[in-house]
């Protein structure tokens, strides 16, 4: 790769995609969006959409950077197919191994059944259903193929060989909707798999409250999530085998008949009443045609936030279908009444919706971002709901690793968002700062070392376990950075003053003699030996090696220049970056897909491409965004596949923000750098009739000039500001 000049994109290339993209499109998308698609004058943005992208495998040694050991699944996506509404309780989509992230595998030729929650993470993957006739015996899964299969947003179908049967999927906020067409007229059954989910279930139940409806529960976790569920056709049997244990299922045997089945499920993480009241509000006497439209429409919605012009049909497709992908998490908690149980497991009523954390290790990079702008109502709930967990706690909540609902809160506020009580989430973040207990680990050791130490391992692999001192030492010193901007806009000067000191602490982990940010022993000295390109999971670094966070400090990149020793010295070592050859002995599961070291199939690096722009060679960040946005989102044999898990809609927010030339380098900061938009045109539909409108209309890939607003703009980023009143951002290239 020559960083030196712009990407060429191949006439061959496009054809070959060109060809695929006709073969998955008429395979796998949407084509029962009838309501939209029929009206040519009308623009669907849910027919651009494909949620089969993320489904399958990556299977390529070359682009994988290794050979993947026999019988792993290299992380490429992890996603779910089926039915669900922005942040919905209910997520309704075929499983097809238990254990595996999202449950859907493309790969794998059976499905086990139809689960009513998903995320992405091997959890959830809740209540699994499955229709069945005949003699149908344990253990329950039938053949299908990706030709009688076909999904868009809110909806999911397939046909059931094994047993004859077109299964149709719709949802709702907190309500599923099943159509079942059986070939065979006798004999229809219908199995509910509770002892089954995608962790250990300790308990399930289920009851027949009359000839067509029944109620139970899944108790998995910390979680018991009830159901009511109701048939059109008259329930003969209820036939029950080893009520709550690991091993038992319950089968409904149903009245024969030609018409189709139609099975309306209500959730619950209250009781089984609320699950009811769920389904009665959201779908009551619907029928499924309507329940289908409306949540194409919620989606359309949606999505016509960012209209795009002047992309080809790839661009269309993957654009949309990361923006769909960007909304499905955090999932809601509260019901129609408003009744949830919050985290010490006490029913509770508010003023807002209830929700599960966002997974903020990596989301807090753009997802949440994207979510604040799009759906501040929803954000403003998510906030409200961490408020809520850390009065009770002591902490707002994190998930996984770093403190990162410190820029999400932060960003949000200084965005313009302050329907929250900002005081009172200040306050717990400063107990997340400060405090021993809460999400920091080691936060003691951070505040009076300024960094996190690592213990002298012999031979350390990738496994090793650890304290991943180096990762946690440069989030926290972000983290930091984050509160004290929250400190700053709420006059707090003494907290601002310590907070914006130790947001220099990623210094205190850069080693001069090799130009890495390197682990520190418990005395201070480095850790020796020092292998700068092996990766780990959790020693030193976290899903990382030395060189995809060495780049890491999105809220002083100025003076991380500095530290390499000046812009030659940086630009020269991030060159390096991009063109070090991956070693292919260096095998992890959750870091693949190289651009030299640089890893997009995991998170840690994902602002190193930007990084260029600190030293005034945007063209070079350019290049690397242009190859990622076009060789590593819908790859692999079927174009199906991701570079590597999308962890909550990360991966595709990314794509998102890159495509359409905005990127949130700083989350807590309320501004945008601007790179070359693969679009046209890209217009932001705002409140009260405002748009933002982004011009890449020139055919150049290097940026030479931003104008805003008819003037020229100095520097590379825009404020929020923008987002508020509306404008227009002209890039213009060469």
């Amino acid at each position: 790769m020559n960083l030196a000049q712009p990407l060429n994109f191949q006439a061959g290339k496009f054809l070959l995609f060109f060809l695929s993209f006709l073969f998955i499109s008429c395979n796998s998308t949407n084509q029962d969006n009838e309501e939209v698609e029929d009206d040519e004058s009308q623009k669907s943005y849910t027919s651009m959409v494909n949620p089969f992208i993320g489904t399958a495998p990556l299977t390529d040694p070359e682009f994988i950077g290794y050979t993947p050991p026999e019988g792993w699944r290299v992380w490429a996506g992890l996603v779910f197919p089926g039915s669900s509404l922005p942040n919905a309780m209910v997520q309704l989509s075929p499983i097809t191994e238990y254990g595996t992230g999202a449950g859907y595998e493309y790969e794998d030729t059976e499905i086990l059944g139809f689960t009513h929650t998903n995320k992405g993470h091997w959890n959830l993957c809740n209540i699994p259903i499955l229709p069945v006739s005949g003699n149908a015996k344990a253990p329950f899964k039938s053949s299908f193929s990706h030709n009688t299969e076909s999904a868009s947003p809110g909806y999911y179908e397939v046909k059931l060989d094994d047993y004859g049967i077109k299964v149709r999927l719709t949802s709702t906020l907190r309500s599923g909707f099943h159509q079942y067409t059986y070939e065979n007229e006798t004999d229809r059954k219908i199995l509910f798999d509770l002892a089954k989910a995608n962790h250990g279930v300790s308990n399930w139940e289920i009851t027949q409250e009359d000839d067509y409806s029944i109620s139970g529960f899944q108790h998995v976790g910390g979680d018991k999530i009830h159901f009511y569920a109701e048939s059109n056709v008259n329930i003969k049997k209820l036939d029950v085998q080893k009520m709550g244990e690991k091993d038992g299922y319950a089968i409904l045997s149903l009245e024969d008949g030609k018409n189709p089945v139609s099975l309306k499920i209500g959730l619950s993480y209250v009781n089984a009443e609320n699950a009811a009241q769920n389904l009665k509000e959201e779908i009551g006497k619907a029928d499924f045609e309507e329940i289908k439209k409306r949540a194409n429409n919620t989606w359309e919605d949606l999505l016509k936030t960012i209209e795009v012009t002047g992309g080809n049909e790839k661009q269309n497709e993957m654009f949309y279908s990361s923006f769909y992908r960007s909304f499905l998490w955090p999932a809601l908690r509260s019901d129609v009444n408003g009744e949830f149980k919050d985290v010490k497991g006490e029913i509770q009523k508010k003023d807002f919706n209830y929700y599960t954390n966002p997974s903020f290790w990596d989301t807090y990079r753009n997802k949440l971002v994207l979510l604040s702008i799009v759906s501040p109502e929803v954000t403003t709930d998510i906030i409200k709901t961490l408020i809520d967990k850390g009065e009770k706690t002591g902490f707002i909540p994190t998930f996984f690793h770093g403190d990162h609902a410190a820029p999400f809160i932060a960003g949000t506020y200084l965005r313009g968002n302050s329907s929250f009580d900002v005081e009172k989430a200040y306050e717990l973040l400063l107990n997340n700062a400060y405090k021993e207990g809460g999400p920091r680990p080691h936060i003691k050791e951070y505040i009076e070392k300024g960094y996190i130490s690592d213990p002298d391992v012999k031979n350390p692999e990738v496994e090793t376990k650890a304290k991943a001192g180096v990762s946690k030492t440069l989030e926290y010193a972000y983290d930091d950075y984050s509160v004290a901007q929250l400190a700053k806009a709420l006059g707090d000067e003494e907290k601002y003053e310590d907070l914006i000191k130790r947001s220099e602490n990623y210094k205190n982990v850069f080693d001069t003699s090799t130009n890495f940010m390197r682990g520190r022993l418990e005395n201070g000295d480095w850790i020796s030996p020092f292998d700068t390109e092996y990766p780990y999971y959790e020693y030193m670094y976290r899903e990382a090696n030395a060189w995809q966070v060495s780049f890491f400090a999105p809220h002083n990149m100025p003076e991380l220049v500095k530290l390499y020793g000046g812009v030659d010295k940086f630009e020269e070592k991030l060159d390096s970056l991009f063109t070090v050859p991956w070693n292919q002995n260096h095998i992890a599961r959750n870091v693949a897909s190289f651009i030299g070291q640089y890893s997009h199939g995991n998170q840690p690096a994902h602002e190193a491409p930007f990084s260029y722009y600190f030293v005034d060679k945007p063209e070079k960040s350019q290049e690397i965004i242009d190859e990622i946005l076009e060789d590593f989102y819908g790859v692999g044999e079927d174009g199906l596949a991701l570079s590597g898990m999308d962890d909550a809609g990360e991966m595709s927010a990314w794509y998102v923000f890159s495509a359409m030339g905005l990127y949130p380098l700083s989350p807590a900061d309320p501004e945008y750098l601007v790179t070359v938009p693969i679009f046209e045109e890209v217009k932001w539909n705002l409140p009260k009739g405002k748009t933002l409108t982004i011009d890449g209309a020139n055919s150049g890939r290097n940026l030479r000039q931003i104008m805003v607003n008819d003037e020229e703009l100095k520097g590379y980023f825009i404020s929020h500001d923008l987002f508020k009143n509306g404008g227009e951002v002209e890039v213009i290239t060469e």
